[in-house]
């Protein structure tokens, strides 16, 4: 295992110093009905507890007015924090949805043990594949996904020492292709840290919530802003994890935080204990502005990307990413609206970095009782124009997660352009439907489309048969129809079926014809998943 120093302390702290046990802990309750359980999360701060099943709560994520005007006061919310009401972008709680602290399991031998954080779930996922554009051999495949975590985790009673440990074992049965790192990583921690928690370092805000500063260090896995830059990748059967530090100045029910880290992306072995990328630096800042979060929530931020390639023969690169995402309501009218505009420069290898991405979503929810929700789409990342101008335009996309650009992982965040329409609804309170079309363009028709053909490099001397340095094979990738079902079948199972039909455009298949000399047209892509959660 390679671990840092400061890791092995933080470790060693945690199991053996005792501290005060810290009370009148800031508890926020939050739960956000429009995510899905299996796809998207809810962003906590560190000392908030579980929403309780029984209590009310609207969609908004507040808690809903209590029948006296005693009980309301009480719960009354103070917290800033405002969810997205933008499709698929609602970040994995800090710690994840399938934790629950010990006193809140419902046995009563543990009520009292309110400084132990559990959590025990397993997803079972069948996919039926035809023609998957992402492979060289397009067969029918009809895979099982497995994937079981646990997650330990101790606040408050060591305070201001803190640390959770996050174990993961990914599996892939019945498939037709070889072992991939996006479906096994057996045994694995992607999550093991120290933290030092200073409840009230920052003061108060003007609501009289604590602003506390948070120091972590170890291995870390979890998602930001619209997790199209840094997520977890909660679809996916193995997850996006890092090595590093990271320091939090407030918390979520502010009214500002800052988020800075510094990372050492992590490589995933199929069958041994994963190892830090040790020539790559990732790092950067997120700011939150709430106050203003009833109309709009701000978020600043930087990301950067540095690879030392003297230590294993690759290129060097520095990439810097300055940019803005911006959300929120439009008072009553039904209307909410999400942006995010990135700009790139730096160096990639001997070429200069300069690339831009900007993402648009405008929605509306009708007043009704099925809580209605449709909007409107427009994502575009720049590709590179031309692989002779010793200018790289392509957009680097980091550790995000793509499925939000396409529901069957065709799509990620790099030389696009797609337009899309989404409904959203929920006829009965266990049961949400959601679908979609969607069209998508290259950016550039000289660039790549990275996953169609698993990338294959064989057509030499030209990049691949993803890529079409003259432009001649069109710039349309495709369209596709989507359709989504989630259902809560018991407390503790939470299902989901959905299906998606893609229809391939003039670019994938003038390139299925140059690579295999055919090219079926279209297809299709449906899966049964289930997920069961022990608390």
């Amino acid at each position: 295992m390679k671990f840092y120093p400061g890791i092995t302390l933080a470790s060693a702290i945690t199991l053996f110093v005792a501290g005060s046990i810290q009370a009148d802990v800031n508890i926020r309750k939050f739960e956000e009905s429009q995510m899905s359980k299996q796809e998207s999360g809810i962003v906590q701060s560190d000392v908030r507890s579980k929403t309780a099943e029984s209590e009310p709560v609207e969609k908004n994520g507040e808690p809903a007015v209590a029948k006296t005007p005693v009980k309301a006061a009480e719960k009354k919310s103070t917290t800033y924090f405002r969810p997205s009401s933008s499709y698929s972008t609602q970040p994995e709680s800090d710690p994840p949805r399938y934790v629950r602290n010990l006193s809140k399991t419902g046995i009563k031998a543990f009520k009292d043990i309110t400084w132990l954080d559990v959590g025990l779930d397993h997803r079972t996922r069948y996919e039926f594949r035809s023609n998957d554009i992402r492979r060289t051999d397009l067969r029918l495949d009809q895979p099982f996904l497995l994937r079981s975590r646990a997650y330990v985790g101790i606040r408050e009673i060591l305070d201001p020492v803190r640390g959770a440990v996050e174990f993961q074992d990914s599996r892939r049965y019945n498939g037709d292709f070889p072992h991939d790192d996006r479906d096994f990583n057996d045994y694995e921690l992607i999550q093991a840290y120290g933290e030092l928690y200073f409840k009230s370092a920052l003061g108060e805000d003007d609501r009289k919530q604590h602003r506390p500063l948070r120091l972590r260090v170890g291995r870390m896995a979890y998602e930001a802003l619209d997790r199209r830059l840094l997520g977890r990748n909660e679809w996916r059967n193995t997850t996006n994890t890092f090595e590093g530090f990271r320091l939090n100045l407030g918390q979520e029910a502010n009214d500002w935080e800052v988020d800075l880290w510094a990372y050492q992306p992590v490589r995933r072995l199929l069958t041994e204990f994963d190892e830090r990328i040790e020539n790559q630096w990732f790092y950067g800042a997120i700011g939150h502005w709430r106050k203003w979060s009833d109309i709009i929530t701000l978020q600043p931020y930087y990301m950067g990307l540095t690879q030392d390639g003297s230590k294993t023969g690759q290129i060097d690169r520095h990439i810097h990413a300055p940019a803005l995402r911006g959300y929120g309501k439009i008072g009553d009218t039904g209307l909410d609206f999400d942006f995010n505009l990135i700009y790139q420069f730096g160096r990639n290898g001997t070429q200069e970095h300069e690339a831009h991405a900007y993402i648009t979503e405008v929605g509306y929810t009708g007043k009704h009782s099925w809580k209605p929700r449709i909007s409107a789409f427009y994502g575009y990342a720049t590709g590179d124009r031309n692989p002779n101008d010793n200018v790289n335009n392509r957009f680097e996309r980091f550790f995000g997660f793509a499925r939000p650009w396409s529901a069957d992982d065709y799509i990620v965040f790099e030389n696009i352009k797609t337009p899309k329409i989404k409904l959203e609804f929920q006829p009965a309170t266990d049961l949400r439907i959601d679908g979609g079309y969607s069209w998508f363009w290259l950016a550039s028709s000289t660039d790549r489309f990275n996953n169609l053909l698993d990338g294959n490099t064989s057509a030499v001397p030209n990049p691949g048969f993803n890529r079409d340095v003259t432009g001649n094979s069109d710039d349309f990738i495709g369209h596709s129809v989507d359709i989504r079902a989630r259902y809560k079948l018991a407390k503790h199972i939470d299902t989901t079926v959905g299906y998606s039909h893609f229809t391939s455009g003039e670019f994938t298949r003038n390139r299925q014809i140059a690579a295999l000399g055919r090219s079926p047209g279209s297809s299709d892509f449906f899966y049964v998943e289930v997920v069961v959660s022990a608390f």
